[in-house]
C-alpha cells in the first residue's frame, strides 16, 4: 500500500473538486453517499481545494467536507485529507507571501472546524512574486504545531521541487497526469517524475480521465455553460474533434481488454505507478462512476507498448489550461 503523510491510502484516490466547482453544486444527498462509497472503495485518499466553489466565496468544497464529517465522524480518522490553497479567493491569483499563506490555511482550518485533521496543505501553484523557499518556511512552522500534518505543491519544475525539499520534507506533489498528459515523464519539464522519485515524494496525478475528455463519452456541445473546460485550449472547436482520434485508437484496446475507456485510462497511470509512487485521483458525481473508476483494470507490458504506440501517433492539439493559466504550470 502506498503512504501518503505517513498515513496508508489506496492505490486509487479521490478527486473532490466536481462536486462544487461547476455551474450547479452537488446537493448532500448525492455527494454524500458518493464520498462514503469512494471511502468504501479504498479511496481514502482525498484530494480538495479551498477554492473550489463558485464566486464570490469559493469555499462550497470545504463546507461539503466540514458537514459530511459532521454527519460521518467515524470516517474522519479514515481519510487522509489534502486541500489546495495559497490562492487569493477573488482573483484565482497564486499568493505564497507569509501573509497569505497564513491567511489561506487559517481559513481552512477555520472552515473545517476540527471535523477533520488537514494532513496536508498544498499550494495550489507557485507565486512567481515570492521565492517558494519563503512560501515552504511558513508551512513548516504549521506542521511544527501539530495544525497540518504536511507540505504538498502542485504544478512545480524539478528544480522547484528540490529547493522546496531542502526547506522541509514535501509531502507530495500534484500535477496532471494522464494518457493526454505525460509531460512528467520527459525531459520536456525537467524530468519531474525522477526527481519525486529520488527525493521519495509521492506524485498525486489529477484528471486521469482527461477531465472526462478520456472516458470516450464526452461530447463538446455536451459542456454546460459556465463549465470551465469551455476556456481551455483543448476542448475548443476543431481542437476537440483532432484530439478524440486518441481516444478512438485506445477504444480498441479497452474492448480488448473487456473494460470502459475510463477503466484503461485510470489503469495506465496504475500501471505507471509500478515504477514509483503515483496516485491517481479521478472525481465522480455518481456512485456508478466511482465504483468503475476504482475497478483496478491489469495493463500487461504488451498492452503498455500498444498504448504508447496509438498514443505516440497523435498529436495533441492545444495547451493543459488558457494561455494564463498555462504560465503557472511546472513552474
Amino acid at each position: 500500500m502506498p503512504t501518503i503523510a505517513n498515513k496508508e491510502i489506496g492505490p486509487i484516490g479521490y478527486g473532490l473538486m466536481g462536486l462544487t466547482w461547476r455551474p450547479q453544486v452537488t446537493p448532500d444527498s448525492q455527494a454524500f453517499p458518493v464520498l462514503r462509497t469512494a471511502l468504501a472503495q479504498g479511496s481514502n485518499f482525498w484530494n480538495a481545494g479551498e477554492f473550489y466553489g463558485n464566486a464570490p466565496v469559493h469555499v462550497q468544497n470545504l463546507e461539503l467536507i466540514n458537514r459530511y464529517f459532521t454527519a460521518h465522524p467515524a470516517d474522519a480518522e479514515k481519510v487522509v485529507l489534502s486541500v489546495k490553497g495559497g490562492i487569493d479567493l477573488a482573483t484565482l491569483h497564486p499568493k505564497g507571501d507569509a501573509e497569505s499563506v497564513r491567511k489561506s490555511i487559517d481559513n481552512v482550518l477555520k472552515i473545517l472546524d476540527g471535523k477533520k485533521f488537514l494532513d496536508i496543505f498544498e499550494c495550489a501553484r507557485v507565486d512567481p512574486a515570492v521565492p517558494v523557499e519563503e512560501t515552504i518556511a511558513v508551512l513548516a512552522e504549521y506542521v511544527k504545531a501539530g495544525k497540518i500534518g504536511g507540505i504538498g505543491l502542485s504544478e512545480v519544475s524539478a528544480n522547484t521541487i528540490r529547493r522546496a525539499h531542502a526547506v522541509h520534507p514535501i509531502a507530495a506533489v500534484e500535477v496532471e497526469v494522464s494518457l493526454w498528459a505525460r509531460d512528467i515523464f520527459t525531459s520536456k519539464f525537467g524530468g519531474v517524475a525522477e526527481t519525486c522519485a529520488e527525493l521519495g515524494i509521492p506524485v498525486v496525478a489529477y484528471s486521469p480521465l482527461g477531465r472526462g475528455f478520456l472516458t470516450g463519452k464526452l461530447r463538446r456541445e455536451e459542456i454546460p455553460e459556465g463549465d470551465f473546460r469551455r476556456g481551455m485550449e483543448r476542448f475548443q472547436e476543431g481542437a476537440f474533434e483532432r484530439n478524440y482520434r486518441v481516444v478512438e485508437g485506445l477504444q480498441k484496446v479497452a474492448d480488448r481488454k473487456g473494460c470502459s475507456m475510463a477503466q484503461l485510462a485510470i489503469g495506465w497511470v496504475v500501471k505507471m505507478a509500478e515504477r514509483q509512487v503515483i496516485v491517481p485521483i479521478p472525481g465522480a458525481t455518481t456512485e456508478e462512476r466511482v465504483r468503475e473508476n476504482t475497478e483496478v483494470v491489469g495493463l500487461t507490458e504488451e498492452d503498455m507498448r500498444e498504448i504508447e504506440e496509438i498514443v505516440g501517433k497523435v498529436e495533441i492539439v492545444g495547451g493543459r489550461y488558457n494561455k494564463y493559466a498555462e504560465g503557472h504550470l511546472m513552474a
